[in-house]
C-alpha cells in the first residue's frame, strides 16, 4: 500500500500537469487556430475550458484539505485557493471573458506553483507528516 506521502505526491502531479496542460492550451490556442482552423473552433469551445476547471477542483481540493493538517499548509492553500478562484472566475464568469486568457494563464500558474511547492515539500520530508 503506497505511503500518504506517495499519494500526495500523485495528487500534486497529476495537478502540476492538469495546470500545464490548462495553460499550453490557452496560450497555443491562437497557433491552433491559425494553422488549423477546424481545431481552433474546437479550442475556442467554452466547455473545454470548463471541463478543465471541474477536473482540477476534486484533485485540488483533496490536496487543500489533506495540507491542512500539516505543517506549512498556509503558504500552500493561500496560492492554491487564489489559482482555483482565478480559473473559476475564468471559465464561469462571463463578464470576465476580455480578460479570460491572463487570469487562466495567471491561476494556472498559481496552482502549478502551489503544487510543486507541496510536491518539493514531499521530497524533503523524512516521514509521513509533512503531506
Amino acid at each position: 500500500m503506497a505511503s500518504r506521502a506517495s499519494r500526495a505526491a500523485t495528487i500534486d502531479a497529476s495537478a502540476i500537469t492538469l495546470s500545464g496542460f490548462c495553460g499550453v492550451h490557452c496560450l497555443a490556442r491562437p497557433l491552433i487556430a491559425a494553422f488549423l482552423p477546424i481545431a481552433g473552433t474546437w479550442a475556442e469551445a467554452e466547455w473545454v475550458h470548463k471541463v478543465i476547471v471541474v477536473l482540477a477542483l476534486p484533485l485540488s481540493g483533496f490536496a487543500i484539505l489533506r495540507g491542512l493538517s500539516s505543517q506549512g499548509w498556509l503558504g500552500f492553500t493561500s496560492l492554491a485557493v487564489a489559482g482555483l478562484v482565478l480559473l473559476i472566475a475564468a471559465a464561469f464568469v462571463e463578464a470576465l471573458h476580455e480578460v479570460e486568457m491572463p487570469l487562466t494563464v495567471l491561476g494556472a500558474l498559481m496552482l502549478a506553483s502551489a503544487h510543486i511547492w507541496r510536491w518539493s515539500r514531499h521530497a524533503n520530508c523524512p516521514s509521513d507528516q509533512c503531506v
